[in-house]
Order: C-alpha cells, then sequence, then structure tokens
C-alpha cells in the first residue's frame, strides 16, 4: 500500500485508540464515581447507625439514672454530696497550700484579699473535721459505714464544702447561737473589773460605756476608744485576763481551747486584724456584697441573716473605727469589740431568746 495512504489510516486507527482510551476513562471515572457516592452513602449509613446506637444509649442512661433516683434517691443524693464536696475541698486546700507559701515568701499578709485570709483561717479546722472520714474511707470497705454516717451526721463530720446551701445557713446560725451564750460572761467579766480601774476621767468613761451595755443599748466608737488605755495597760490586757475571762473569750469566738489560751486569742486577734484590713484595702464595705457582709458579721460575732445590706455595712463601719486604732498591744480591744457593738443587738438577741 503506497505510504501517503498508509498515514491518513495510521492517524484514524490512533484516533480510535485513542477515542476508546478515553472512553475506558470515563467509565472508570464513572465507576469510581458510583463506587464513591456508594461509599459515602454507606458512611452516612454508618454514622447515622452509630448517631442512632448513642442516642439511644445516652436515653438509656438518663432514664436508668432517673431509675436510680427513684429506687435509691438516698445513695444518689449522697454521691452527688461526696462528689461536688471532695472537688470544692480539693480546690481550697491547693489554695490554702498555695497561700502559707506566698505567707513564707513576703512575710506577711499585706498583698492577700479578705477571702483569701478567711479561707486560710478556716481551712485548718475544715481539714482536722473532715479528716476522720476520709482516712476511715481509705479502709476496706470503711466507706460502706463512714459515708452513710457522714450523710446523717453532716455537722460533725464533715465541713462546709459537702453542706448544701440550707445546711451551710442552719449551721451557721447554731454555731452563732452557741458563741452568743458567752457573751454575757465576758460582760460579767468587765464589769468584775471595774474597781480596779483607778479613780479619773477614764474610768467615768468606762463606768458609762458598761451602763450603757447593761441598760441594752451600744456605746458609740468614739465612747470606746476613749477607754482604750484600759486595754493596753489596765485590767483587761490580755496577759493580765483571768483564767475564766480568756475562756469565755475564746468560746465567744468558738475556739474551744484548753491550752495556750492567750497565745489563741492573740492569734485571733491577728487574724480579725489583717481581715479589718483587707477590707479597707479594698475599698471598704461599700465594695462588698450580700454575702461577704453577712459573712464578715457573722465572724464577728453579730447575725446578719434578716439584716439590710446598708444596716450591715453601718455596724462594720462601726467596728473598723475601732480596729483602725488596734495595735499589738491592744489586742484584747479588738477581741472585745463584739460586746461594745453587739451585746444587746436584736437580731443576736432572737438567737438567744
Amino acid at each position: 500500500m503506497p505510504l501517503f495512504r498508509m498515514v491518513p489510516l495510521t492517524n484514524q486507527i490512533f484516533q480510535c485508540s485513542r477515542l476508546r482510551h478515553n472512553i475506558l476513562e470515563a467509565n472508570k471515572c464513572r465507576i469510581l464515581l458510583q463506587q464513591s457516592k456508594h461509599t459515602k452513602a454507606l458512611k452516612t449509613e454508618k454514622e447515622k447507625f452509630r448517631m442512632y446506637v448513642v442516642g439511644k444509649y445516652i436515653d438509656y442512661v438518663k432514664n436508668y439514672t432517673n431509675a436510680l433516683e427513684r429506687r435509691f434517691p438516698t445513695a444518689v443524693k449522697m454521691y452527688r454530696v461526696f462528689s461536688v464536696g471532695i472537688k470544692d475541698f480539693l480546690r481550697d486546700l491547693k489554695t490554702y497550700i498555695s497561700l502559707r507559701i506566698k505567707i513564707t515568701r513576703d512575710g506577711g499578709f499585706s498583698n492577700m484579699s479578705r477571702q483569701d485570709i478567711e479561707l486560710y483561717e478556716k481551712m485548718p479546722s475544715d481539714m482536722c473535721r473532715i479528716a476522720p472520714v476520709l482516712i476511715l474511707s481509705a479502709i476496706p470497705f470503711g466507706n460502706y459505714i463512714i459515708f452513710p454516717l457522714a450523710f446523717l451526721k453532716p455537722k460533725k463530720l464533715l465541713c462546709s464544702h459537702f453542706w448544701s446551701i440550707q445546711q451551710r445557713l442552719e449551721f451557721t446560725t447554731q454555731d452563732l447561737t452557741e458563741r452568743l451564750k458567752y457573751n454575757k460572761p465576758v460582760f460579767r467579766a468587765l464589769q468584775a473589773k471595774l474597781d480596779v480601774v483607778p479613780d479619773g476621767e477614764t474610768k467615768e468613761c468606762w463606768r458609762r460605756v458598761l451602763g450603757l451595755l447593761g441598760s441594752g443599748v451600744h456605746p458609740t466608737p468614739l465612747d470606746v476608744l476613749k477607754c482604750k488605755s484600759l486595754f493596753v495597760e489596765g485590767p483587761y490586757n490580755l496577759s493580765n485576763l483571768t483564767y475564766s475571762h480568756a475562756g469565755y473569750l475564746l468560746k465567744m469566738y468558738g475556739m474551744n481551747k484548753f491550752l495556750l489560751k492567750k497565745h489563741n486569742l492573740k492569734y485571733r486577734a491577728f487574724i480579725l486584724l489583717e481581715m479589718d484590713k483587707a477590707i479597707i484595702r479594698e475599698g471598704g464595705v461599700d465594695e462588698m456584697k450580700m454575702e461577704s457582709l453577712r459573712h464578715a458579721c457573722y465572724i464577728r460575732g453579730l447575725n446578719g441573716s434578716h439584716l439590710t445590706n446598708q444596716d450591715m455595712r453601718d455596724w462594720l463601719r462601726n467596728w473598723l473605727l475601732i480596729s483602725r486604732n488596734v495595735d499589738k498591744q491592744s489586742y484584747s480591744l479588738l477581741l472585745h469589740s463584739p460586746i461594745f457593738f453587739a451585746y444587746n443587738h436584736p437580731q443576736n438577741w432572737v438567737l438567744i431568746y
């Protein structure tokens, strides 16, 4: 065959071969596309099925939890109390440890907030209270006994981290009521030493302060500050307090210590003074919210549960007027301030009587 005829034929064969290749590639692409769509469909179906199973499982767990709450309400409630309480306790414990490190590093409380000082003061007693429960729960099968017992006696065996809001209010009121029982013995101890005070203007001011308290009203901060020398050098200095007077004063702050009473009183006064300084650093009582005001009043011996925010602020302002004039030598004056400003307060008399 002539060469000039073979070239077009070759071109036609090449074109046909190329067209066939394109058709095969197109078929492959169509098959792959169909397979991909099928695979995606399978994956979609699998995802739908998986989501369906997970949804059913969640519904089952919810229904099972509800069934447990209906059948064993006390057990479920106890579990929640301990699970939430232990998290809060561990969080505050970490904060307490960091505060101890900070105090050691800085050499004092000058850079600490009021809340941090309150936590630092409260955590040791909470740790002592919860320690038996934690230790006994670590014994094999001990948790089956100690947890239900602690749940039945939360005030005795658990700390505030495990209490509900209602329990915190109830137990705080009970503790303050117990503390207020010692206001009168402390006041009687103050009265008993009136004759020891040397005659003079200070004695007349002090007699007037005691007379106001005895007649059912409170002296002004200025009246109290006029008698400051009696708590620095006179018969009411911490070193001059009788054994019973110091014991009543400790119990008035909820501290049942049999040893080192005066040392513990000094530490209590120091902590109170640092709290007062923190309140002033943070802008004073006007910056405090209701719960903070109520807790601050409770620490200082006043029942603020039915007082307005303004009433609590006014009361704390009188306290701070005394606190600003207190130093190491006049700790006793600060410790007796609950007598000066809360002894005849109607909200405290409601708890006592």
